[in-house]
């Protein structure tokens, strides 16, 4: 199975994930982004680390990844396994089930539960976005999303060449507030229509900020393991 991995770069198109491995500021600012990204149901899970806490709205608007987010925090799914990829300027990465108890050095990014989920696009990529990794578009070209693989973007405000850029090389529409929202908060534009979006940070962006801060060997793993548990706050 093919790694899942964005793929990025100052121009567009960037982030390909496959369900499996490498071809790859504030809380209350970024719940505002949820309500302009979409409309969000009240599922909230909390994303524990030894670094804080990060606490994710659901929207109800990808069912389908709510559903499943759901039933993988509720069985464990996710507990112990690590962020494995992270990327300052961009994302964090994690959900792969290979990654528990994973040796140093160790190439991750290729597991999952064997098993991937409809897209379901309209969610925009702002910053503290969280989103479903997936294969890229030469074996997954309906753009299916993993079935536990996610990434949170970390990304800052966008300038304004690039954001035109990316809306005119993608034919992308936005309204005046999701345009402002990536000027002057920030996110990853390049992977919108492209990935599927699924709920926003909350609380814990600082968290986020952390983790993709944190010093990683050449395949951009944490050299120290970030583990997580997630659990279900409400749904």
């Amino acid at each position: 199975m093919k790694k899942l991995v964005l793929f990025f770069s100052v121009l567009p198109i960037l982030v390909l994930m496959s369900c499996g491995g490498n071809t790859n500021a504030d809380a209350n600012t970024n719940a505002d982004a949820g309500s302009v990204a979409a409309t969000g149901g009240e599922a909230m899970v909390l994303i524990e680390t030894n670094l804080g806490n990060i606490k994710v709205k659901l929207y109800d608007s990808t069912p389908e990844h709510k559903k499943n987010f759901l039933k993988l925090a509720k069985e464990g799914y996710l507990d112990s396994t690590l962020f494995h990829r992270v990327i300052p300027g961009f994302m964090i990465q994690g959900g792969d089930p290979d990654s528990k108890h994973a040796q140093p050095g160790q190439p991750l990014g290729m597991g999952g539960p064997g098993y991937t989920i409809p897209a379901e696009f309209g969610a925009r990529h702002f910053r503290g976005a969280l989103s479903a990794a997936r294969q890229p578009d030469q074996v997954n070209p309906e753009k299916r999303s993993s079935g536990s693989q996610f990434y949170i973007v970390q990304n800052g405000p966008v300038p304004q060449q690039q954001l035109d850029m990316i809306i005119q090389q993608k034919g992308l529409q936005y309204t005046p507030e999701e345009r402002d929202y990536y000027l002057k908060v920030g996110g990853y534009p390049a992977l919108d229509g492209d990935y599927t979006v699924f709920g926003t940070v909350v609380e814990g962006l600082d968290v986020v900020d952390k983790i993709a801060n944190a010093q990683r060997d050449p395949r951009d793993r944490p050299l120290q393991d970030i583990a997580m548990k997630v659990k279900v706050l409400s749904e």
